[in-house]
Formats: structure tokens, C-alpha cells, sequence
């Protein structure tokens, strides 16, 4: 955990009192909507279909058991008794009035949670890997990066009014579990021949009307030198990006229109005029936030301990096991993913209840400390594996041992037309009908790895151009359709998923994912050949096939 100096609270603090200002002007009439729509925008407020909409920011998704308790408060105070975790490891509440956002605003600040940046035409929440710092064979911690860099972009003049959103993510795994591939910007921490520790930067990824995988801009940028070079692709979008057009206002369509040479040339340029300057890091400054990150103080365990040998006859603990719990970089300790989709469920909600539970489980089993992941689920990263048996019973009461992670019901979804006033269709029933088509937990194993993703307007919120099988909500003539997609991931092999063909109407979607399945298992090669790579070798038509044959 990350402990925040008395700036960064003067900061938050000072930012409640703004806005409450701005909430009060609106309310008294002294703001007009238009007036008040970019105040509240840069604080995380949207209005949706039937209320305002609060967006809370979860910095590369690291929270402690005190702030994911005061989200309960907030759920249950000023909301209805819950939040939606998000892709980009945020958590939205979709029912608070306008006259108490400044209070639920205030009371997150007292355990340093905030909503700055969290919509608007500006630098979003860093995104990490949700394993950060415990996964094996890691670089090392990139969250130590992504708060270099999350301080430098908080309310950055320059960058708090770009063309359009920009979003970062980081990671220093080889397997990419933060997406880098579909963000503005993404960095992967790597070593170069010498042995020194720097980045690979990619630019120009993002979903959307117009979806592109990011593609990398230099290979090999020294820890010392990143703020600088952020700084320049972040001049050279804001200097060339389109303001006239917000369908071309992305960074992605600059770097698509001149090219990533071109584009790379300009940053290079700008980069010249102020590489070796002020933002260069010094060893001392990195150190600095280093050390502010507080780590567990591990104990010395044994990696098969007794407790797993007396739990190994449980079938039920065994599943979830095999599932739902990943190894850790020490051998005594395990990474515990916590789904947030069960049978029915909409994907990614928690109830207050249940994030209070999780918060006194964080408190006995992982030091204290939660992730959110961008597939919407929890994690627990510091589990003792001595600790899984009495962890998984505790889960299982509270609904949050369903042992699907990965699999064909672990959907991602966003909130569509039942929330969302861009939306066209609706994207939690889908969500909530096929994981209730694919909840034998027989049927998913045989399944195996499969990602489902729906998204109910173009925006891509759920981000369905990478699912494995993408879902995107369309309207025609006024009712509800959906197009598919086959083939996309997110990960290190990111690609874009391709249109199976004709979109179909609400009621036939959960059959036409059916059918799918159904030719995915009658072709694959081999019981391990994964959903996305016999796409990869067969290509769309054989699904397509199967798909419109009686349609």
C-alpha cells in the first residue's frame, strides 16, 4: 500500500471543498447544466438515465481494507446498498443525488479516496496489473511507476484539457494482465541488454467506434527518462489531436493518420527540448516513492501445508483451488481472485455487505490489502496458504467463491441501456442470462479458457472488440440487436476480434453464444486448444456457419 503525504491529502481535501462550491452554485441556480457539466465531469460525475452517476478512482487498483470499507459506507449511505466495479479499476455508484455528492465526496477523502480525473478531457486513473508486486517473475513493482506517474498527471495544467480522454496502463509481466495493447499509453517494464531497467512504450491503442492496438513507439526508455517522454507524446497529441472532430479526437487516430514513424519523429523532437531537464528522475525521488509503499511483513511458510493436505478430499475447495487461486512469488503465499459473477449476477456489483465482509477477510488473510482488477473482479494478494481452506468457507457464504475466473461465465459487462444514457442496448440481462447458461461448473471446465465481453453501445465499455467473443448492443428501428465477434484478446497477443456477421435480435444472443460453444468443441484439435486459438487457426467461417445455418 501506497501511504500518501500530507500534499496529496491538502489535495483531496481542498478538491472537496471546490467541488461542494460547484454543487451548491448548480443547485441555487447560479450554474447552468451546460456550465456545470465540465465541473462535474472532472470530478467523476456523470448524468446518466435516471440519476447522476459517481465514479470513484481506485489508483492501479490497490485498496486497503479502510477505504474499501468507507466504499461500503457510501454505498449504503447515499446510494442503494452497492457499486459496480469497473475496466479501468474504478467503482461506480449510480444512484446518489446531487446534493450528497459532496458529502460521500468528504468522507472517501478521510481515507485518501478520491474522484479527480475520473472523466473529463484529461489523463484518467493509471491502471496496473492486478498482481502487481506479487506475481512471479516480475520485473518489479510497476505501481511504483504508475504513482511517479499518477502525481505527475494529477490536475497537470497542460494535460487537464487535452483533444479527449487519455488513458495509461503499466505492467512488468511477460503474461499482460493490465491490457497495456488497448490504452492511449502503455508500459511495460523491461531490462535491456546492459541490465538496466526501463520501459517499452506503446501508443496509440484504444476501443471504441474505432478500435486500434497499440503499437510500440520506443522499445527501450530509461526509468530516469519516462516522465519526460510521457511528457512529449502527451505535447505532440495535445498540440496535433483533433478538438473539431470527437469521433477523431483519440490519440489513436493521430498516430493511425501520420503514422507511427511520423508520430514517433514528432516525439522525438519534442522530447529533445526537454529530455535531461526537470522531469528527469533522480535516484533519490524514485527512492522516495519506493519507500512509501508499504509492504507485508511476510513470515517464513511452508509451500504444502498441512491445512491444504487436510482439504485435498474437499471436490468443492479443490475447483475453486484450481481456479481462483494463482501462485505468488513466495511459495508460502498464494494470489486468491474473488469473482464478482456469480450464476445471475450482474457482472463486477458488490454489495455493501459484501465489500465489508471482504474488508475483514483483507484484514485476517492478506494484510490488509485488496485489487481490483480490470475483468471486474477482486483479489486478495497476500493469502497465506495455510490460510485457503478457512478463506474459500468464507467465501462461499458470502456468494464470492463462484470458481469461474477465465472462464466462459466470468463475463465483462458494462452497466448498457439499464444505467447508461449512451447506450443502445442492454448488456447486464445478456450478461446475467449466459451465466446462468454456463453455470455447470462441468460445462465450464470442458469449456475452458473463454472471455465474454458486452458492451451496449459503441464507446466499448466492456470492452467486446477483445473478448474472445465480443458482444455489442446496436439498435435498429428501435428495438434491441447485438453484432458478435470472434477472436479478440487483450492480453500480450492483443487483436481485434472480426464481425461473424449479420447482428441478431435481444432474444436470440444467448443462443447464438450457444452455438458458438457448440462448434468451438466440435472443432477444436485437442481438449487444450483454447476458444481463441482454434479462431486463430480455423478463422470466422465455420462459426459463422454454424451461427446463421437455421437463421
Amino acid at each position: 500500500m501506497y501511504a500518501y503525504d500530507e500534499i496529496d491529502r491538502a489535495i483531496v481535501h481542498e478538491r472537496v471543498d471546490e467541488f461542494r462550491d460547484q454543487v451548491r452554485r448548480r443547485l441555487n441556480g447560479e450554474l447552468t447544466e451546460d456550465e456545470f457539466k465540465p465541473l462535474r465531469l472532472m470530478n467523476g460525475v456523470y448524468l446518466q438515465l435516471h440519476a447522476y452517476m459517481f465514479r470513484v478512482a481506485i489508483p492501479y487498483g490497490t485498496l486497503s481494507s479502510e477505504q474499501l470499507r468507507k466504499l461500503a459506507h457510501v454505498a449504503r449511505k447515499y446510494d442503494r446498498g452497492y457499486g459496480h466495479f469497473t475496466t479501468r479499476q474504478n467503482i461506480q455508484f449510480n444512484w446518489i443525488a446531487l446534493a450528497d455528492l459532496p458529502d460521500a465526496l468528504a468522507e472517501l477523502a478521510e481515507v485518501g479516496i478520491h474522484a479527480m480525473q475520473t472523466s473529463g478531457n484529461c489523463t484518467r486513473n493509471v491502471t496496473a496489473d492486478q498482481w502487481a508486486g506479487v506475481a512471479p517473475g516480475e520485473i518489479e513493482d510497476p505501481r511504483v511507476w504508475a504513482e511517479i506517474l499518477r502525481q505527475h498527471t494529477a490536475l497537470h495544467p497542460e494535460f487537464s484539457f487535452l483533444p479527449r480522454k487519455f488513458k495509461f496502463a503499466i505492467t512488468a509481466s511477460d503474461h499482460d494482465r493490465a491490457a497495456i495493447k488497448i490504452h492511449d499509453i502503455g508500459l511495460k517494464l523491461v531490462r535491456n541488454d546492459a541490465g538496466e531497467t526501463g520501459f517499452e512504450v506503446l501508443v496509440g491503442g484504444g476501443l471504441g467506434r474505432s478500435p486500434f492496438i497499440g503499437r510500440t513507439i520506443k522499445s527501450f526508455v530509461k526509468g530516469h527518462d519516462i516522465l519526460s517522454y510521457i511528457e512529449a507524446i502527451l505535447r505532440v497529441y495535445n498540440q496535433y489531436g483533433r478538438r473539431d472532430n470527437i469521433y477523431k479526437a483519440r490519440i489513436k487516430i493521430l498516430v493511425h493518420e501520420l503514422g507511427i514513424e511520423k508520430f514517433a519523429a514528432e516525439v522525438e523532437q519534442a522530447w529533445s527540448e526537454i529530455a535531461d531537464g526537470p522531469l528527469t528522475l533522480d535516484d533519490e525521488m524514485i527512492e522516495d516513492i519506493r519507500s512509501r509503499f508499504i509492504y507485508p511483513a511476510y513470515d517464513k511458510l511452508p509451500a504444502e501445508p498441512d491445512e491444504l493436505r487436510a482439504a485435498a478430499g474437499d471436490a468443492r475447495f479443490e475447483a475453486w483451488r484450481g481456479n481462483s487461486v494463482a501462485p505468488h512469488r513466495l511459495d508460502g503465499y498464494a494470489i486468491v481472485t474473488l469473482s464478482l459473477k456469480p450464476a445471475g449476477g450482474p457482472p463486477g456489483d458488490a454489495t455493501a455487505e459484501q465489500m465489508d465482509a471482504v474488508a475483514d477477510l483483507a484484514d485476517k488473510y492478506s494484510f490488509g490489502e485488496i485489487r481490483v482488477g480490470h475483468e471486474q473482479n477482486l483479489v486478495l494478494p497476500h493469502v497465506a496458504k495455510r490460510d485457503l481452506p478457512a478463506l474459500w468457507a468464507a467465501l462461499d457464504k458470502l456468494g464470492l467463491a463462484t470458481p469461474n475466473v477465465g472462464l466462459v461465465s466470468d463475463i465483462i459487462a458494462c452497466p448498457g441501456l439499464d444505467y447508461c444514457s449512451l447506450a443502445n442496448a442492454r448488456s447486464i440481462p445478456i450478461a446475467q442470462e449466459l451465466s446462468r447458461r454456463f453455470a455447470n461448473p462441468e460445462t465450464a471446465a470442458l469449456i475452458g479458457r473463454l472471455h465474454i465481453n458486452i458492451s451496449g453501445c459503441i464507446n466499448a465499455c466492456g470492452h467486446h472488440h477483445v473478448g474472445h467473443i465480443g458482444i455489442l448492443g446496436v439498435e435498429k428501428n428501435g428495438e434491441e440487436f447485438y453484432q458478435i465477434t470472434i477472436g479478440g484478446r487483450a492480453d500480450e497477443g492483443a487483436e481485434l476480434g472480426v464481425l461473424i456477421g449479420p447482428a441478431v435480435p435481444y432474444g436470440e444472443v444467448a443462443d447464438v453464444i450457444e452455438d458458438i460453444v457448440e462448434a468451438y468443441l466440435s472443432l477444436r484439435q485437442r481438449p487444450d486448444e483454447l476458444f481463441v486459438d482454434a479462431v486463430k487457426r480455423l478463422g470466422v467461417e465455420p462459426f459463422k456457419e454454424r451461427v446463421y445455418a437455421t437463421r
